[in-house]
This record gives structure tokens, C-alpha cells and sequence, in this order.
């Protein structure tokens, strides 16, 4: 265990540039240096954890950490990985709120976090459209979904966008191919540590049982907390492609009800942008603000960090656990590979919704703060600058105008 968690705890520290760079930082540091399992077997759970809703490198790192030690290897991977930018994540939201936010050189740095979120998320937007959306039939699918969202908004909107998605998917689409099988190694069954058939139905019955039963609770009790849990539970377990597309789930689940404002959301997200590890650990800093640390203690904060943080995390490795155990026999059914394709769709249209409003409408209030953002897209894609070179840059942008003003 001490093991797994050393070798996560690196990663957490130096892995840059999202899941898919996560990804291949897994590969080339447990399939090449470490040799803790084969290319076949680090094939399978990668198809696995990209098929599922929830973090995907997250969820592949907590499946390497099972394959290596077990139960505790698996937590803790998810705590190597997942600790360094979860931290810095709630530092940054702990010196936000003791900080005067009007000094001009910290309200240009404040929104230049903004506009680095516009750049990163066209970036996504753009490249996931690109893998996602290859035809016309899914493109016209994605701009449907968008078009909801941005005519009705909120998170059941959204959720409506994504289950037609997948009807549509279900009934319309062609099944994506199957990719050539790779050459004969042990198959992901053959592993050391597995998931029995009981562990996966319990995991499912749970899964379920919050996603139903946290916003019931919530509904009866009004305990904010439970709230607030209900709505980053909801954002882990609705979200197909981790990474980038659950920012319109949080947006809705955090933005909506007041609990944080759209310029202090946007603003983190921009942060989140400079730490490595997983983008899902910017539940930890929406959950120090809605703490309200600059009111109350910076235990609150950090104690809403966690709740937030494990409440995000929480469905996609659950509903990974419960798919274990049967992924060999589910993987080959045609309706699902179609359901997964339309709902891969749908999530393109959401995140467009998402980059439209709030993270554009709130970030651009000029033709100066668009050609910024203009010019940090081009650093993103044509210079191919990884997003922390990007941040560094705009931070500097931002205080240079803050002393200008």
C-alpha cells in the first residue's frame, strides 16, 4: 500500500495537462517502469473507466491501485493522486477570501484566471467535438443538447440533454467499431485482486441509493450540507468524460442555488487550471467557498473541502466497482456502445452550453478580454503550451493590466 501511494503521490505532484496526459503518464510509469501490469490488461481498464460515468483517470488509477494491493492500494492511489492539487485548491480559495479583491493588480489577476477558462475550455470543447461528434448525425446531436441547456439551463435540463442523448443514440446511431484486440496477454480477469459479483452488486445498490436517496434527504431535512452533498454527488455520477465536462454540472449544482457566484466559480476553475493531478479536485475549493472561510474558521473550510471531495469522487468509483465483475459480457452488447455514443455526443453540446454561459459571459466583458482569450487558445492549440505554461502567462498578463489600469 505504501507503495501505490508513493508511486500516486508523484504522479499527483507532476501529472499536468488533464486525463488524457494522465493516462499516459499511468502507462509509461505502470506498464513501462514498473511493469505492475501488461499493455492488454492497462488497455481493458482504460476502455472500462472511459466508458463509465466519472473521472476517468481517477477511476483507472484506482483500478491500477486494486490490481497492485487490494482494497487499501486502491484508496490509496485515489489519495496519492488526489491530495497535492485538492490542497492547493483549498489554499487558493483560504487566501481569496482574506484578501482585498478590488486591489487593482489582484482584480487583474482574478480575471485573468477567467479568461485562462475560456481558452481551456474551447480547447476541450473543440478537441472533444473532434472524437466525439466525427459525423454529421452526432454533431447535429450535440448542438440539439446544447441548444436545451442554454434555452432552459439548470442541472435537470441538463440531465434531460444527456438521457436524449442517449435514446437518440439507441435508436439512430451506429454502434462505434470495435478496435482490433491487441496481441495475446491476460486479460484483465486474470488479475491478482477481483471484484466479486457481491461487492459489485453491493457497490451498485449504493451508487443508486444516494443518487435517489441524498437529494430526498435534502428535500426533507433543508440541511444545506445535505444539499450540498446531493449536488456534488449528482455532478460525479451524471458525467460522462470527466475532466473538463463536469463544469456545467457544478456550475448548475453551485452556481444556481447562491451558494457560490458565478465570478468566484469561473475564477477557480482558472485556478484548477495550475495544479496537476484531477480537475474533478476543484470540488474541494467550491466547497472551502461555500464554507464561507472569510466568516468562519478554516476548519469549516477544510472539513467542506473533504465533504465535497468525497462526494464527487464518490459515484464513479462506485458504479466502477459495480461494473468489474461484468464488464467482459456488457462491453460486447451493440445498444449500449450506441447509448455511450450518443450520450458522448450530448456531453460535446453541454459543454459548449457550458463554455457559452457562464464561463464566456462572465469572463469577456470586452474586445480587450476576448482577444485575451484569443491569444491564450493560440498558446493552448497552435503553440501547444500545456495549460499551467498558459495560467503562469496570463497571471503575469493580468497583474501587468491591474497596474495599468
Amino acid at each position: 500500500m505504501r507503495e501505490v501511494f508513493r508511486a500516486f503521490l508523484a504522479l499527483g505532484l507532476s501529472s499536468f495537462g488533464g486525463p488524457i496526459a494522465h493516462l499516459g503518464y499511468f502507462r509509461d510509469e505502470f506498464v513501462e517502469r514498473r511493469r505492475w501490469l501488461d499493455e492488454r490488461r492497462y488497455a481493458e481498464l482504460v476502455a472500462l473507466c472511459q466508458f463509465l460515468p466519472g473521472p476517468a483517470s481517477s477511476q483507472v488509477g484506482f483500478a491500477i491501485g486494486f490490481e497492485r494491493a487490494g482494497w487499501r492500494g486502491a484508496l490509496a492511489a485515489w489519495l496519492g493522486f488526489t491530495l497535492p492539487s485538492a490542497i492547493a485548491l483549498v489554499l487558493f480559495a483560504l487566501g481569496l477570501a482574506r484578501v482585498d479583491a478590488a486591489h487593482p493588480v489582484l482584480a487583474g489577476v482574478l480575471q485573468s484566471l477567467k479568461v485562462v477558462a475560456v481558452a481551456v475550455v474551447a480547447q476541450a470543447v473543440v478537441s472533444m467535438a473532434r472524437s466525439l461528434t466525427p459525423d454529421a448525425p452526432r454533431r447535429v446531436l450535440a448542438l440539439l443538447a446544447a441548444a436545451i441547456v442554454l434555452l432552459h439551463g439548470g442541472a435537470a435540463m441538463q440531465v434531460v440533454a444527456l438521457a436524449a442523448s442517449a435514446l437518440v443514440g439507441v435508436a439512430l446511431l451506429r454502434a462505434p467499431a470495435k478496435r482490433a484486440p491487441l496481441p495475446e496477454t491476460p486479460s484483465v480477469e486474470a488479475s491478482r485482486h477481483r471484484v466479486s459479483h457481491r461487492a459489485g452488486a453491493v457497490a451498485a445498490m449504493l451508487f443508486l441509493a444516494l443518487l435517489v436517496g441524498l437529494p430526498l434527504t435534502a428535500s426533507a431535512s433543508h440541511e444545506r450540507w445535505v444539499e450540498v452533498a446531493a449536488a456534488f454527488y449528482r455532478a460525479g455520477a451524471l458525467v460522462f468524460g470527466g475532466g473538463h465536462v463536469v463544469l456545467p454540472l457544478l456550475q448548475a449544482g453551485v452556481v444556481a442555488p447562491g451558494w457560490v457566484d458565478e465570478s468566484t466559480f469561473v475564477a477557480g476553475y482558472g485556478a484548477a487550471q495550475a495544479v496537476p493531478g484531477p480537475l474533478f479536485t476543484f470540488a474541494a475549493y467550491l466547497g472551502s467557498v461555500i464554507a464561507a472561510p472569510g466568516a468562519g474558521s478554516v476548519l469549516a473550510a477544510w472539513g467542506a473541502a473533504t465533504l465535497c471531495l468525497i462526494a464527487i469522487f464518490l459515484p464513479g468509483i462506485l458504479v466502477l466497482i459495480a461494473t468489474l465483475p461484468w464488464w467482459q459480457a456488457l462491453r460486447a452488447k451493440p445498444v449500449l456502445r450506441r447509448a455511450i455514443a450518443g450520450i458522448n455526443a450530448g456531453v460535446v453540446g453541454v459543454l459548449l452550453a457550458a463554455w457559452i454561459d457562464p464561463v464566456t459571459t462572465s469572463a469577456v466583458r470586452g474586445v480587450g478580454d476576448a482577444l485575451f482569450a484569443a491569444g491564450l487558445y493560440l498558446l493552448l492549440v497552435a503553440l501547444r503550451r500545456p495549460p499551467w505554461m498558459v495560467v503562469v502567462v496570463a497571471l503575469g498578463i493580468g497583474a501587468l493590466r491591474g497596474v495599468l489600469d
